[in-house]
């Protein structure tokens, strides 16, 4: 689907949609857990929607209910299934990252036999070192690399080594998983761990379900074995920051300032940086009452280390495309194994508006400018670079149409009713 934009955002207010990195995580929990458990989460997205199948393939019933989840936990007792006769259990993780990553080792740990099916880039996105440690722990694993991945044996204790440049992801599936197995683990991360405010939420929802987690210093978790989810009875996903960001974006560099609600100012995502490197940007950003206001202001270019905050980029891209003088990104390297090569998709995307922009090995240069010239958008099948392009249309003097539109659908299917109904934007489908 390609859309025109006829008419970018002039400001208002959205509230922010639930946080899918808090939703995976609450879900899993709930299904783990030993009684029924409801999952305040108004909206659905693909990649939510992944694992709420995943774990419904598992033995889980997840209903959605208008509001939110209701989670009845998959049996795990000794008699709920029988590996050596049984059939494998079939996960469709459609293009969800965080999905297989989470569910994996969870298989391993409950001793299921199961074949993953993945969608679009995901075979290709990094899976390598959660592969080794996994299979030097009791799984077998076969077709890495292919669309099915294959899964059988038990996840056992131990030590556990994974690199921290790669995907926090592999560290919070095995903090899900190995609570599960008998016997204590460790795990030991190599170099910085980055991306690190998504193993805190990890850990966040393993406190909420009674299961104990302990780091025995930077870099280093012990996971007491043998425990079991107990259920809080409610869990209620938080706003999310990460879709949050194109909002505040917009209202840095549109005509009109715009507020997002629903979001808790102490969250542990890390996306909530975007109010501080708004401000860096020179922007006029007000927090208060679970809410965030952001008025345009005069705009400098700025440096940011995208480490820990790598689903920011696409937004502090387009807001440094129109800001005075050259920012520089770096740290965001493992974005060329996302649902696109990110640093790419952007580099073309803002060049071909107009921006200055160059690639660089871990990042993007960009000298910005006083405003894009507009045209033609593609989003490479990519839900923030989708939404990107509809935030730069803000700073463009001609019309913006955006081919893969409907991308967005992935974490936020209601995002262009939003940038029309709640923003004031105006688009056509072309």
């Amino acid at each position: 689907m390609d859309l025109r934009i006829t008419k970018p955002i002039k400001g208002g207010t959205v509230r922010a949609i639930a946080s899918k990195s808090a939703a995976h995580r609450l879900l899993i929990c709930a299904a783990l857990s030993d009684a029924v458990t409801d999952v305040g989460c108004p909206e659905r997205s693909g990649d939510i929607e992944a694992t709420a199948r995943c774990l419904g393939a598992l033995g889980a019933e997840v209903r959605y209910g208008g509001e939110g989840y209701r989670v009845t936990p998959i049996k795990a007792g000794p008699d709920a299934y029988d590996a050596s006769s049984a059939p494998p259990m079939m996960l469709d993780c459609g293009e969800s990252g965080s999905t297989l990553r989470f569910l994996l080792p969870i298989c391993g740990a409950l001793g299921r036999k199961v074949t993953l099916a993945m969608g679009g880039r995901l075979p290709e996105r990094p899976l390598g070192a959660l592969h080794r440690e996994m299979a030097s722990h009791g799984c077998a694993l076969s077709g890495l690399g292919g669309a099915v991945l294959s899964c059988e044996g038990r996840l056992g204790s131990g030590a556990y080594s994974l690199p921290g440049d790669v995907s926090s992801q592999f560290v919070s599936g095995l903090m899900l998983a190995l609570p599960l197995v008998s016997g204590d683990s460790q795990i030991t991360v190599e170099g910085a761990l980055e991306s690190r405010p998504y193993v805190d939420l990890t850990l966040d929802a393993l406190r909420l379900f009674g299961v104990r987690a302990y780091e025995d210093g930077k870099g280093s978790f012990r996971i007491p074995g043998g425990q079991a989810y107990r259920s809080p009875g409610r869990a209620e996903v938080e706003g999310d920051w990460s879709s949050a960001s194109a909002w505040l974006a917009a209202g840095a560099i549109g005509a009109g300032s715009v507020t997002c609600a629903n979001l808790s100012l102490d969250s542990r995502q890390g996306d909530r940086a975007m109010t501080g490197i708004l401000t860096r940007f020179g922007a006029d950003v007000r927090l208060g009452g679970g809410s965030v206001t952001v008025y345009p202001g005069r705009l400098r270019g700025i440096e940011v280390d995208a480490a820990d905050v790598p689903d920011l980029v696409p937004m502090v891209a387009a807001v440094a495309s129109v800001a005075e003088g050259r920012t520089v990104i770096t740290g965001a390297g493992r974005l060329r194994g996302k649902e696109s090569d990110r640093l790419r998709a952007l580099a073309a995307l803002f060049s071909g508006l107009g921006a200055d922009v160059a690639e660089t090995a871990d990042g993007l240069a960009i000298c910005g400018r006083k405003a894009l010239e507009g045209g033609v958008a593609d989003s490479f099948g990519d839900h923030r670079i989708a939404m990107a392009a509809a935030v730069i249309a803000s700073a463009c003097v001609g019309a913006v149409t955006v081919r893969g539109a409907e991308a967005v659908a992935k974490s936020y299917p209601g995002f262009w009713d939003d940038y029309a109904h709640k923003l004031g934007g105006m688009w056509e489908e072309s």
